[in-house]
């Protein structure tokens, strides 16, 4: 029976046949039994043979070889770093001699698992000479055998080269005999567990799991980078040590070491390390090629020839010029190839994986959400075997709470390359699209938080040029189109611009200028321009759009309403306000018909007339208009949702104009906080409430206040947009007036210097936002008496406006009147008083009647009259202001109190006193109600 064999080697175990079971083998009938007879001889001879075998064999105890290693590598001088996975490996073998311990090193590939296996086997030899030290390269069955046998050699085991001998169980037996002394096995690239756990069907072996002893004496350390066949390799209760990239002081000693005479900057030193993600084999890898090709290349030129493009960095990186002698020389160098290596294991066992794998490879490298990669009828448990291969082999990282996969950007780029040479690459480029087109939400509000988790990957998979077909297109405008929605409201303008233009394009040339999807794209790009004061080009893209959606789906479809309304804006950013009011109008009789006074668009609509009002002087109309629209957004959207805190900064700026400081305060107060809260500190809308909050507190005498509001918002949009962007430069212009309300003129005047070089140079000399800052200019060189200097700006405003605007828009108009003021200021009264009739005219003409702008002119043409000495027509001129001014504005609006002091002052002239006396106290007392004691122009 077997079971009575040891299953040594022939010449060791002496094997003797009986035709019985285990139980009766020591069992006979008679002293004369063949069994017996057989037995007793071979005894017989045993303890013949004992005297001469026992004494050979105590001789040979005598000359038993010493403990050695079989290590195949020289100890590495440079080797730098891992000194907490070493400690950890310490720690857990310092036990061996009381129990048998396991620790595997589990990493990427290239990661220096092998480098740290070999480091530390010369610290065991070092530190316990009288340990053996066995080195196996455990990749397959064949290799694994080879080692065993080497095993065998040095420690000269008899029956070592009997061609019948199981080398596994010989080298097994030695191993568990304590007597022949302690022991470390190093299994490095032991990726493939199935080696160990498959039994052999052809010969019966065993599997060969069975053959690394569990013995007290011995220990075993493994290196592979399948984390799921380390763990089967060292057990339950064995160490696996996540062996991650180097830090960067070691990889900059690590580069530094292969580049001795480097003479390249800290910097770029420093830079190279980071792209090459602190990997030590990409490291090595890179040193070596600018070690071989010095001078020609450098630090600093390998790092530029690496950052220039994906193909360059694949080359790099490909490069076998040098070769590592601390390498197995079955193991291909190159970092690139190593990593297709691993890509090559796990696509022959695990085909799903690979192909995952693949499609990562397509998207940014960080945060792949699990929505890209999942199909949604894909069964869960299919979804986690095919990532299982892949984070085994530290291919792929997993952030667990939000479901969001890493990988190393150098693989990434491995993985592309293995696509390419197989041709591949062009088709899951084409596949990442079409998921995008498909995962990438619009880009609402209530959609932000997805968008965000999807932005870099929809940039990455636009990246590549050239498609597979006419579907691959229409599927990268669709994933265009929903990015620029998605930027735009981020206030992303310049990039949304760029994106949608490309949007545009593919779907005129794919679908006509008549498809819907391409009207949706081309309405888009109007809003885009318009929010980058690009009217005239705005303007023909609401316009395309307008009439394409009437046409196609009629003049009430909700659709074309939207574009009515954008139409509408981008005209009321013209001036044309008449126009821009009949849009919106019409639009909101069309929503409220078909939608009811309380949807979205309804609102959107009530708060877009509420704005048209405003600007034309109507604040009673625009004040209802704007909280109707507040009240429904609060209801059907949330008190903090963007469109509802855009309707509380219209509210405040209309309450302001009307003179109602506390209530506008406080709505700007809301709305920066809830703005802040929503978006953040940086985003264009919080620093537009930024901004009206600062001219709120402005209009209250708050200069200090709102010198600092606008100060921030300099600050971020400089940081944010940068120094000569359009918002930026509005900023600027609105510190200078602050600065110039406190007397501070020569910081204002280099305040609106600035804004308006950059505006003449970013926008051109007669762009709206120049000539307002040419009108700001002048007014400061007024203020500071520069009355000359002043005049030749303002006339330099009013030509660029009657150019640009038209001789009546109110823009025009502001500038006739800031010329008729510093004429007035030069004693220039005749040309003056045209300046101010011609405003007057005018603004009844555009504005009308009652309009404030209209009364402030009527105003200031009250006061040259007065510096004329003509009294009785100036007193027409401010009793008429006064009276439209308290019927609009109310009785304590700050322009009523200015009309009343002003009505004062010429009837003081006129020797009115006891009616100028009650004018100059109703002033006083009102003003010091609604402004404050404090406030300068109580």
């Amino acid at each position: 029976a077997d079971s009575a064999l040891l299953q040594l080697p022939d010449h060791v175990e002496d094997k003797v046949p009986l035709h019985a079971d285990h139980s009766m083998m020591v069992k006979f009938d008679t002293r004369n039994a063949a069994g017996y007879r057989t037995v007793l001889d071979k005894l017989r001879q045993f303890a013949k043979d004992a005297p001469a075998v026992v004494a050979g064999r105590f001789t040979q105890a005598h000359h038993r070889p010493q403990p050695c290693s079989t290590v195949p590598f020289k100890k590495d001088p440079m080797f730098v770093g891992r000194e907490d996975v070493i400690g950890a490996v310490t720690e857990k073998h310092a036990v061996t001699g009381q129990r048998h311990e396991r620790v595997a090193l589990v990493g990427l590939a290239g990661v220096g698992k092998t480098q740290t296996a070999i480091e530390y086997a010369y610290r065991v030899r070092e530190s316990t000479p009288d340990m053996w030290v066995f080195w196996i390269h455990a990749s397959n069955a064949a290799r694994l055998e080879e080692g065993y046998h080497r095993i065998a050699t040095v420690a000269e085991i008899p029956g070592r080269d009997d061609p019948k001998t199981n080398i596994f169980q010989l080298v097994h037996q030695w191993l568990c005999v304590e007597s022949n002394g302690r022991w470390l096995m190093v299994l490095d690239n032991a990726d493939d567990d199935q080696i160990f756990f498959r039994s052999d069907e052809v010969d019966g072996r065993p599997p060969l799991v069975n053959f690394l002893p569990q013995v007290t004496h011995g220990s075993v350390l493994v290196a592979s980078r399948n984390g799921l066949a380390a763990r089967n390799l060292v057990g339950a209760d064995g160490l696996v040590i996540d062996v991650q990239p180097m830090n960067e002081a070691d990889s900059l000693a690590l580069l530094r070491m292969r580049i001795p005479d480097s003479q390249s900057p800290a910097e770029d030193e420093q830079a190279l390390v980071q792209a090459l993600e602190y990997i030590p084999l990409a490291i090595t890898q890179a040193g070596a090629y600018i070690a071989n090709r010095s001078p020609l290349i450098t630090v600093s030129a390998y790092l530029r020839l690496f950052r220039e493009s994906e193909s360059k960095r694949i080359r790099l990186l490909q490069n076998e010029d040098s070769m590592d002698l601390r390498r197995d020389p079955s193991i291909r160098y190159a970092v690139i190839t190593t990593w297709q290596l691993s890509f090559e294991q796990i696509r022959q066992a695990h085909p799903a994986a690979t192909d995952l794998l693949a499609l990562m490879s397509m998207f940014d490298r960080l945060g792949i959400p699990e929505d890209l990669m999942r199909d949604a009828d894909q069964d869960i448990l299919d979804f986690h075997d095919a990532l299982a291969p892949l984070i085994s082999y530290s291919l792929i990282r997993v952030e667990m709470e939000e479901r969001l996969f890493d990988m190393h950007g150098l693989v990434q780029l491995s993985v592309r390359a293995w696509l390419d040479t197989h041709q591949q690459l062009c088709g899951w480029q084409a596949n990442s699209r079409k998921i995008m087109a498909q995962v990438f939400p619009s880009g609402d509000y209530e959609n932000w938080e997805q968008c965000r988790l999807l932005l870099a990957h929809a940039r990455s998979v636009l990246e590549p040029a050239g498609y597979i077909d006419d579907e691959d297109q229409l599927n990268a405008a669709t994933v265009r189109y929903r990015l620029g929605c998605y930027l735009y409201l981020k206030g992303l303008y310049n990039e949304a611009e760029a994106i949608y233009r490309r949007a545009l394009e593919a779907r005129e040339k794919m679908l006509g200028y008549d498809h819907a999807d391409t009207l949706t794209t081309a309405n888009n790009l109007g809003l885009v321009l318009s929010s980058q004061a690009k009217y005239e080009e705005a303007e023909a893209m609401h316009r395309q759009a307008l009439e394409g959606y009437e046409k196609m789906l009629g003049h009430g479809h909700p659709i074309s309403l939207t574009s009515i309304n954008n139409l509408g804006w981008v005209l009321s950013s013209q001036g044309r306000h008449e126009e821009a009011e009949a849009m919106h109008r019409k639009a909101l009789e069309e929503y409220e018909k078909m939608l009811g006074h309380e949807h979205p668009k309804t609102l959107t609509t009530i708060n877009n007339v509420g704005v048209v009002l405003s600007i034309q002087g109507k604040y009673n109309e625009a004040e209802a208009m704007f909280r109707q629209d507040l009240a429904g957004s609060e209801k059907m959207l949330g008190h903090n949702h963007p469109d509802t805190l855009t309707s509380v900064s219209n509210l405040g700026d209309v309450l302001s104009n009307q003179g109602k400081y506390e209530e506008a305060e406080a709505m700007h107060q809301r709305a920066l906080r809830e703005y802040e809260k929503v978006l953040g500190h940086e985003h264009p809308k919080t620093i537009t409430s930024v901004n009206n909050l600062g001219l709120m507190l402005s209009r209250q005498g708050k200069y200090k206040e709102a010198e600092a509001m606008h100060r921030r918002a300099v600050e971020v949009q400089e940081k944010v947009l940068g120094p000569e962007h359009p918002n930026t430069l509005i900023s600027v212009n609105n510190l200078g007036l602050v600065l110039s309300s406190q007397g501070k003129y020569e910081e204002a005047e280099v305040m609106h210097r600035r804004a308006l070089e950059a505006q003449e140079k970013i926008l051109g000399h007669e762009h709206a936002d120049t000539l307002t800052s040419v009108n700001n200019l002048g007014l400061v060189l007024s203020d500071q008496g520069k009355h000359d200097e002043a005049v030749i700006i303002y006339r330099r405003a009013l030509e660029g406006s009657e150019k640009v605007l038209g001789h009546e828009h109110p823009d025009t108009l502001i500038s006739v009147n800031n010329l008729g003021w510093v004429l007035s200021s030069q004693g220039k009264h005749e040309e003056a008083e045209a300046m101010h009739r011609r405003a007057v005219e005018a603004q009844e003409k555009v504005l009308g009647r009652e309009h404030p702008d209209t009364l402030t002119s009527v105003d200031n043409l009250g006061l040259v009259l007065s510096s004329q000495g003509k009294y009785e027509e100036a007193e027409v001129m401010h009793r008429r202001a006064l009276e439209a001014q308290e019927k609009i504005l109310g009785h304590e609006h700050p322009d009523t109190l200015t009309s009343v002091n002003n009505l004062c002052h010429v009837l003081s002239r006129q020797g009115k006193y006891e009616q100028a006396e009650a004018m100059q106290r109703r002033a006083l007392e009102t003003r010091e109600k609604v402004l404050g004691h404090q406030h300068p122009n109580r």
